[in-house]
């Protein structure tokens, strides 16, 4: 008996050995894990879910009736099922509000300890998150519950509302602030103990702002005379170490680099990095006193943190402008180039350009005090402070014999500098850099731009992103030489909105006389252009005639786009907009979303040669109207002459951009001042918008850069053919094309499905067909005539929906076999 028991004892023990190893093993423990992680991602899903669907789901969570867990007539909405709304509603709703995912996320850490993932020690996970849990509920309970609004549950939970309640009733909402704050002060004590240094720093902010660092003062009297030099420690209001050199004057002058000493400073042959901030001393032979240079460092852009720079998603809007193409996705910028531009300073180049400005300007008896040297991507400015009672007029008339002193190309004065006292010298860099378009939209700058149309252009002098709004500009007029960057700096601006406006909110009607500038966007054509009917084939327009129909067209959208406006009692076209979303505008009375326009014409000079008056007609009246519209021109010529650019388009394009031209007169013609004709050339460019010129390199974008962009776009769900444009009046009085559109001898190819739709719905809106088949709103109207003819709808009553003329599809169909009938 006894050795049966001994024997029983024995196997229970083999038994229960054997399951401990089959529990501890890592098979097991992988497995486990993985089961682990899976239902805490099911949970999170079932969790985001309950957020909208959680409204739908109350009456049923609040009072289920036997069986209705099962969920078999889909009683539940949750993503995750009934289960997933069960166990939202417990976790989030009864429990602990939004806090209540920290439960997943500590399965997670569980699950991946399991699986030998990562090693953590859960005890402290746990502890630290259900301390974070529990408070996160109570604080989000007692500060967000007034803004709750009708959310279906409280962000705290009903256990943060509970103890919000309690801890009211106990202590009032002023010791419930303070348990709140202390708890937190100590969790965080608990994690590291520099807290207790930050509250003390927060409360007593004078002593810690005294930084203890070390003088070195130095002693000179005299050039052959020893330096004495003695350290010792002190305090002072600064940040930074501060090395004082005491000389002869009572005065404490910075630490200074004497050109004349190759001995000092950097080496002969060094370059300076572009961050460098360097104090340099030129010795003045006429006065024996000193000139200083300093060349500053410029500003760095902020690199944008993602990949993508497009606009934030609108889909939370009543009414999404995107709608239907709302999975399109903007150009990565990996498809663009990224070029090197840490390109060390040659200082060799600026301590010599800075000699040779101080001999010329002291040749000629004008005395300068200071010298400060900012280095671009393709010019240095030397900003010169003049000397007491020195005429500008003096400095202005001595650019040529800078220029000749320099041996540079491109020399240009700006004196005054506006806003400052010093007057300016830009000379070009031996060795400019690239300034890519990969970099300027890479910049915070543009990603989190609200412009309503940005303009990336390149950077200015001082590296930074130079932006422009066309929309506030309004148009742009575009001049240059051949070869000097002009189609280069129009391909800049059409990358840039093409990275920022969806297809829906922004429309190109590209005019290219020579054919070949434009060609390149011929791919998304669909996606972003606007066009005739008779032009959908061949959307970037060549021929001149085709132009004037164009422009007269884009006239007469105008007219109608102002009619909206007055219906719609708004002034421009961002209110306009704002109330079509907001559904604050009858779609019954033809009101729809308006996309900007932006009117390119590359080659202007040879469209006035042709047309003359019939070009420039047009276009002053859409660039003195069109603004309000959101209707903008661009303007590109390499002749700037006043045959061409005539004072009526002058007036009417306040924004002007200038690549280097040929002679000072046609700089006069773009820019009403001199100075285009000292530019370098390649993108180097004064960009001019009410002010002062400003100089600007532009971004360089080559043709494989565009291809890339203009695949990608290609490739992306979005409209089938261009925006259509009205059909401009007729000269002789008529409206319309040759063709009778109404015929029923062409019949559009959505006639029967738009019949049908206009039967099945019993609506017969223009409006509602220019939605259901993303078309124009023209077109959506000759393809109403249409069905009117055919008897399948009444007349036109004003605003009105029309008269749908048949009841059902039976009858329909006979009347579809009358028309193919009569057609055939």
């Amino acid at each position: 008996m006894g050795k049966k028991k001994t024997e029983s004892k024995s196997k229970s023990f083999a038994y229960a050995i054997g399951l401990r190893n089959i529990l501890e093993s890592e098979t097991t423990g992988f497995f486990t894990g993985l089961f682990l992680l899976a239902l805490a991602v099911i949970t999170i899903i079932a969790m985001v879910s309950y957020l909208y669907t959680g409204q739908a789901d109350q009456s049923v969570l609040e009072s289920m009736r036997p069986g209705e867990w099962l969920n078999q007539h889909h009683e539940f909405a949750n993503y995750g099922g009934s289960i997933g709304a069960l166990t939202s509603y417990y976790l989030m709703t009864v429990n602990f509000g939004f806090p209540a995912f920290i439960i997943p996320f500590f399965i997670i850490l569980a699950a991946l300890k399991l699986m030998h993932v990562y090693s953590v020690n859960l005890w402290k996970w746990f502890l630290c998150l259900a301390v974070i849990m529990i408070w996160s509920s109570v604080a989000l309970a007692t500060f967000l519950s007034p803004f709750a609004g009708d959310m279906v549950f409280n962000p705290g939970g009903a256990h943060g509302l509970f103890c919000k309640q309690f801890l009211e009733n106990l202590i009032g909402p002023p010791g419930l602030t303070a348990v709140l704050l202390i708890v937190a002060l100590a969790f965080l004590t608990y994690l590291t103990s520099e807290t207790i240094e930050v509250v003390r720093k927060a409360l007593n902010p004078v002593k810690y702002i005294r930084n203890k660092v070390k003088f070195t003062v130095t002693d000179k009297t005299g050039d052959d005379a020893d330096d004495d030099v003695s350290t010792f420690d002190g305090y002072v209001e600064e940040e930074t170490v501060v090395n004082h050199a005491a000389t002869q004057e009572e005065d404490e002058a910075p630490r200074v680099v004497d050109l004349t000493d190759t001995t000092q400073g950097q080496q002969p042959n060094s370059a300076a990095e572009p961050g460098d901030t360097l104090h340099v001393t030129n010795a003045n032979e006429v006065k024996g006193d000193d000139t200083t240079l300093v060349i500053e460092k410029t500003k760095q852009e902020d690199e944008a943190t993602g990949n993508i720079v497009g606009e934030e998603d609108k889909s939370q809007a009543p009414i999404n402008p995107w709608d239907p193409f709302t999975k399109y996705k903007f150009p990565a910028l990996t498809l663009l180039k990224r070029y090197d531009t840490n390109a060390s300073i040659d200082m060799d180049e600026i301590k010599a350009n800075n000699a040779r400005i101080i001999e010329v300007l002291n040749s000629f008896g004008v005395q300068i005090s200071r010298i400060n040297a900012t280095v671009g991507p393709t010019v240095t400015l030397y900003e010169i402070t003049p000397a007491e009672g020195v005429r500008i007029s003096k400095i202005r008339g001595l650019e040529a014999d800078i220029a000749l002193s320099l041996s540079a190309l491109g020399i240009r004065i700006i004196a005054p500098i506006p806003g400052k006292g010093t007057i300016g010298i830009e000379v070009p860099n031996k060795n400019p850099q690239i300034v890519s378009m990969e970099s300027v939209l890479n910049s915070k700058k543009f990603q989190t731009t609200k412009m309503a149309l940005p303009m990336a252009l390149g950077k200015t002098i001082t590296n930074e992103v130079f932006m422009v709004d066309l929309a506030k500009i309004p148009h742009l007029l575009v001049a240059g030489a051949t070869g000097m960057g002009k189609s280069v700096g129009l391909n800049a601006i059409i990358t840039s909105l093409l990275y920022k406006k969806h297809p829906n909110e922004l429309k190109f009607v590209l005019v290219d006389p020579k054919k070949v500038e434009f060609s390149v966007y011929s791919r998304i054509t669909s996606h972003y252009m606007a066009a005739l009917p008779e032009n959908e084939e061949e959307p970037i327009i060549t021929d001149v005639q085709k132009v004037v129909r164009t422009l007269n067209s884009l006239c007469k959208l105008m007219d109608h786009r102002y009619d909206l406006l007055k219906k719609a009692q708004v002034k421009k076209i961002d209110e306009y907009n704002d109330k079509f979303i907001h559904h604050k505008l009858k779609l019954t009375d033809g009101h729809e979303y308006m996309p900007y326009i932006v009117v390119i014409i590359d080659e202007f000079g040879d469209l006035i040669m042709t047309a003359g008056k019939e070009i420039e007609l047009p276009i002053a009246r859409i660039a003195q109207l069109a603004r309000a519209v959101g209707i903008h021109m661009i303007i590109a010529t390499q002749r700037p002459t006043t045959k061409i650019i005539t004072g009526n388009i002058k007036a009417n394009f306040p924004g002007r951009m200038a690549f280097r031209v040929a002679s000072q007169i046609d700089s006069r013609t773009i820019l009403d001042r001199t100075g285009a004709e000292q530019l370098v050339g390649r993108g180097d460019m004064l960009f001019l918008s009410g002010g002062d010129p400003v100089r600007v390199q532009c971004a360089f974008i080559d043709t494989p850069e565009i291809e890339g962009v203009n695949e990608h776009i290609e490739a992306q769900a979005g409209p089938v053919e261009p925006m259509e444009l009205p059909e401009p009046d007729d000269p002789q009085g008529g409206v319309g094309g040759p063709s009778g559109d109404s015929n029923l001898g062409s019949l559009d190819p959505f006639f029967d499905e738009a019949a049908r739709a206009i039967v099945i719905t019993q609506q017969g809106s223009t409006s509602m067909i220019q939605r259901r088949f993303s078309i124009g709103y023209n077109r959506a109207g000759r393809l109403m005539d249409q069905l009117e003819a055919a008897g399948i709808v009444g007349a036109a009553q004003g605003s009105k929906p029309r008269e749908v003329l048949i009841a059902d599809e039976n009858t329909l169909n006979v009347t579809l076999a009358q028309v193919h009938g009569a057609r055939g």
